[in-house]
């Protein structure tokens, strides 16, 4: 890896073309570019998460949870920088439906939808997976027009779910609940 990234400003990119992994030119608001966007505003949204106040009878493992996801995610962005290249593998995915299972195993069903709230943390891990979402749809619209591999779009979809669970687990811990949406049935004239 030596001096790879030793000069950052190149000047390349001046005239809206960027560099694949591969050696390929495309323009910088190509399907694939946006997509490998998304991923990385995601990675960095889980490093704000990070530096929340998390409780701390589950600080140290959401901790090494969330910086494997951060390390899962900058594969995932290599994958996409890289056209028919693998670097996200069914383990990956299976891992998420592990820590998927635990964690929701510790909170009560849902009877309401729950609004984005509570603690700090918790509401961060919902802008999180908003955000997940939103690279969800361009990993999807990508796979559309070039083919991916099936590990990418799986792996965002159950990210999403697995941080909707752990904003519910963060607020718990912290002694808080849910924010429910209030259903309102408003008369019709």
């Amino acid at each position: 890896m030596g001096n790879r990234l030793s000069k950052i400003a190149t000047r390349t990119g001046d005239a809206g073309m960027t560099g694949l992994g591969d050696g390929s030119r495309v323009e910088k608001d190509h399907l694939r570019i946006c997509a490998m966007g998304d991923v990385d505003e995601l990675n960095s949204e889980i490093g704000v998460l990070m530096t929340e106040s998390i409780p701390e009878s589950l600080a140290e493992e959401l901790k090494a949870l969330f910086l494997q996801v951060q390390h899962d995610l900058f594969d995932l962005g290599g994958e996409l920088c890289i056209p028919n290249y693998t670097l996200l593998k069914p383990g990956h995915v299976a891992q998420l439906d592990i820590w998927l299972e635990k964690y929701n195993a510790t909170l009560p069903p849902l009877t309401e939808f729950i609004l984005p709230g509570g603690t700090r943390a918790a509401a961060q891990a919902h802008v999180c997976r908003t955000v997940c979402r939103r690279a969800e749809r361009s990993i999807v619209r990508l796979g559309w027009e070039e083919p991916l591999y099936d590990s990418l779009r799986q792996y965002v979809n159950r990210l999403s779910d697995l941080l909707f669970v752990l904003a519910r687990v963060l607020n718990r811990a912290a002694g808080g609940q849910d924010v429910l949406w209030r259903y309102e049935k408003k008369e019709t004239k």
